[in-house]
C-alpha cells in the first residue's frame, strides 16, 4: 500500500468517482479507497483525489501528484515530503483512525 522513496511516499489508491461526498473510506486489499464527487472526465476525478489526499494528510496540494493510473480507478499517488518516514507513520495512523 505504501512505498517510501528518498523524497516521497507512494500510496496505492482506488478512486470511486461520482460518489455522494469526498472522503477516504479506508484501506482494503492493499489500497486506500477514496470516494470523490467529481466525474471521471477531463482529469476531474484525479484532481479531486489529489486534493482529498492533500487535505487528509495536511500537506500542500502541490505535494501530491498522480504517478500512475491517470485513466484508471487504480492509481499510484506520490506525496512529496522532506521526511517520508514520518509521513508514512502519519498515513498509517490516519488509516488506523478510520477503522
Amino acid at each position: 500500500m505504501l512505498t517510501l522513496t528518498p523524497r516521497s511516499v507512494r500510496i496505492r489508491v482506488r478512486v470511486q468517482p461520482r460518489s455522494a461526498r469526498d472522503r477516504v473510506s479506508g484501506a482494503h486489499a492493499g489500497v486506500v479507497k477514496l470516494q470523490v464527487t467529481a466525474p471521471p472526465v477531463g482529469g476531474a476525478a484525479n484532481q479531486a483525489a489529489a486534493d482529498l489526499v492533500a487535505a487528509w494528510l495536511s500537506v500542500p496540494r502541490r505535494a501530491v501528484r498522480v504517478a500512475q493510473g491517470a485513466s484508471s480507478r487504480d492509481k499510484l499517488l506520490e506525496v512529496s515530503s522532506d521526511d517520508p518516514a514520518d509521513l508514512a507513520r502519519r498515513i498509517e495512523a490516519a488509516l488506523s483512525a478510520l477503522r
